[in-house]
């Protein structure tokens, strides 16, 4: 039995002023010795929102047991989440990125309010896996992230297909390449179970990270949401967190800035979600870490782009777990001397140890390079700077053909204004699309802009125009879209002054964004 004097469910269950507290635990149904025992959180995100979250109720019962089998109390309680693929292309995306901040709020304040002594956090769509760790970070008590799993692809014409070939296929209808009737039956069968989207966008991209970083178990990352087989590493996950709890390894012992840095080498390697440049420097906020889109943005510089995944590459996750997994991935990176090994897990081993046993055969599979022979030398998501973005942006190359651009301006202060003219193909090939007012402040809440962008490919105009925004993409757009455009326009930043037929050149070799108009007039603008 694990002494309960120095954790925090001593203040509600040990002592008599705790007896009030006690009679609660016995209206429930727990026995004397489960109320003598750590109190394990189990928090999911649990909904009937989306197919990402459908599984998690069925983990955290799996989870439960491993705590309870590790002589644990599991507390499960639900938050909230917002599914961007439904939210995306309306208002409603405007309270996607917020949905992050409420989640680690309110796990913040379930986990104090109850003075629970460990927190396994479950979670599936986008904005729900930075917010639990986010609030691992926050609590600081033992903690394990499980990811709840990816969607298995749909097939459609004998071809494998995500929600991604939906959204562009809108554009291919737009452009009468396709019927509706071909329309709704490719939505009827892309996506055929429960699980995140299947490529390497925002949540697979933070599940990666999740590992990278240590706080997910090796290997609980990659098996699909529908397969029984996750129940395993959930059990593992809640037997796990007794051990942290018994040895008091916490989040902030495991998340240093040598991990932040091993997990945006993994975004980079992996061609990831632009969101991760988000999502990192908050996971870093909370523990007082400098590591900002800047510093980012200079490790995916240094970092080959090994991992042939979609939306810039031809594999889905459900591909890479067929080959091993995420590990897979970490142990080339680790090979090649791009992860700083040292870094201690929630296993309570480093990652060169979690990673010994690792075998890659780069021979009989075409997912994973080595960094001797990698796909490209820089990493598949790039930082950009210039007098455009001061401030910096970010833009996702995987997959795309020219990394230069120089084209007229063609401005929209809303998404809607330019999904619109896209959909009515009212821009031209050579357009550098803007859009603003999209940012943090501006829209507010900056949005993603994964309905434009694939309706513009959809229209078979994905190489011939880029777009730049002071919002942001989903992790499955792909081509020359440019986000994160800071300042914003709402802040006066130099994307507000941007006329039609202004010349914006793009170099993602360089690094660089420019708006091609003298600081004189630029000030005259302002």
């Amino acid at each position: 039995m694990i002494d309960k004097s120095k954790l925090p469910s001593r203040h509600v269950s040990v002592g008599p002023k705790s007896s009030p507290h006690r009679s609660y635990y016995y209206a429930m149904g727990l026995t004397e010795e489960e109320i003598r025992q750590p109190f394990v959180g189990v928090a999911t995100c649990w909904n009937e929102s989306a197919p990402c979250n459908i599984s998690l109720s069925r983990q955290a019962q799996a989870t439960k047991n491993g705590v309870k089998k590790n002589k644990g109390t599991p507390r499960e309680f639900t938050t909230i989440t917002v599914t961007d693929g439904i939210a995306m292309g309306h208002e409603g995306m405007k309270s996607s990125l917020v949905s992050r901040e409420i989640i680690a709020d309110s796990v913040e304040v379930a986990i104090r309010g109850h003075c629970y002594d460990g927190l396994v956090g479950i979670a599936g769509c986008d904005k729900s896996l930075p917010g639990l760790m986010m609030a691992m970070l926050r609590l600081n008590v033992p903690s394990i992230f499980l990811y709840g799993g990816s969607i298995l692809p749909g097939k459609y014409k004998n071809k494998e297909v995500t929600v991604q070939d939906v959204f562009e296929a809108v554009g291919e209808y737009d452009a009468k390449k396709i019927t509706e009737k071909e329309l709704c039956d490719l939505e009827k069968v892309a996506c055929p179970s429960a699980g995140s989207c299947g490529g390497q966008f925002t949540a697979n991209t933070m599940a990666c990270v999740a590992e990278a970083i240590g706080l997910a178990l090796p290997g609980s990352s990659s098996t699909p949401a529908p397969y029984e087989s996750r129940d395993e590493f959930a059990f593992d996950s809640g037997f796990s967190v007794m051990e942290l709890i018994k040895k008091q390894i916490k989040p902030r012992d495991i998340v240093t800035r040598d991990s932040l840095v091993n997990a945006a080498r993994v975004v980079a390697c992996s061609g990831g979600s632009t969101n991760a440049a988000l999502h990192l420097p908050a996971l870093a906020n909370e523990i007082g870490i400098k590591f900002d889109i800047f510093d980012v943005a200079k490790i995916f510089k240094e970092t080959p782009y090994i991992v042939d995944l979609k939306p810039g590459g031809k594999f889905l996750a459900k591909d890479l777990y067929e080959i091993g997994g995420v590990p897979i991935i970490l142990k080339s990176l680790l090979d090649g001397g791009f992860l700083n090994g040292d870094c201690l897990t929630v296993t309570g081993k480093t990652l060169e140890e979690n990673l010994k046993n690792v075998k890659i055969d780069f021979q009989s599979q075409e997912i994973v390079y080595s960094t001797k022979n990698p796909i490209s030398q820089t990493g598949g998501v790039v930082g950009l700077t210039g007098n455009l973005a001061p401030d910096g942006s970010i833009v996702k190359v995987a997959g795309t053909k020219s990394l230069k651009f120089k084209g007229r301006a063609r401005c929209f202060d809303c998404e809607e204004d330019a999904f619109e003219a896209v959909s009515k193909r009212d821009y031209c090939e050579g357009d550098v699309i803007v859009i603003r007012y999209e940012g943090p402040k501006g829209g507010p809440g900056m949005r993603e802009m994964l309905a434009t962008t694939a309706a513009i490919y959809g229209q078979g105009m994905g190489d011939k125009v880029a777009l730049i925004t002071d919002g942001r993409f989903s992790g499955a757009t792909r081509g020359l879209c440019i986000g994160h455009v800071s300042p914003e326009a709402a802040a006066k930043g130099p994307i507000a002054l941007v006329q039609d037929g202004d010349i914006i050149e793009i170099d993602a070799n360089e690094g660089l964004i420019s708006l091609n108009v003298n600081k004189k007039e630029l000030e005259e603008r302002n």
